[in-house]
């Protein structure tokens, strides 16, 4: 089984996005785990956008990178240009994949539009991470039959 770690700066919007969506369109087919540089709690405005498109990712913690100190993934999957610079240590991978993925908690601006941040931005998640599946699972999944 496929290990992968999602890793953006705070682990509390685009990198929640990107497991829920990896979860789901893996069918949990693969360990998928998601970290931050610092850990900020998940965005509310996430959880609430991601329960629009049928995923649940309420039941999903914001952690901190070094608690994967030690350990080793198939893919590092970062989705901010911050984590995508970061020089990880204790933590190893086969393949480092980067999506710039812009922050929708940086977005100010009454309810409603922030809520249209988040949604364009979950619409910009489930893209790439469809897009790394693609590329990246099922091809080696090809190649190796």
């Amino acid at each position: 089984m496929k290990r992968i770690l999602v890793l953006c700066t705070g682990n509390s919007c685009r990198s929640q996005m990107a497991e829920g969506y990896l979860k789901f369109y893996t069918q949990r087919g693969a360990e998928i785990h998601s970290a931050g540089l610092e850990s900020h709690g998940v965005n509310p405005f996430a959880v609430k956008v991601m329960e629009e498109d049928s995923i649940d990712i309420s039941g999903q913690h914001s952690k901190p990178v070094n608690v994967f100190r030690g350990q080793h993934f198939d893919y590092l999957v970062t989705v901010c240009d911050e984590a995508g610079q970061k020089i990880l240590k204790g933590i190893s991978y086969n393949e480092k994949i980067h999506f710039s993925i812009p922050d929708p908690a940086t977005y100010q601006g009454e309810r409603e539009h922030i809520l249209e941040e988040f949604r364009r931005v979950r619409e910009i998640v489930k893209k790439k991470m469809l897009k790394f599946i693609g590329k990246a699972l099922l091809e080696s999944s090809e190649a190796a039959a």
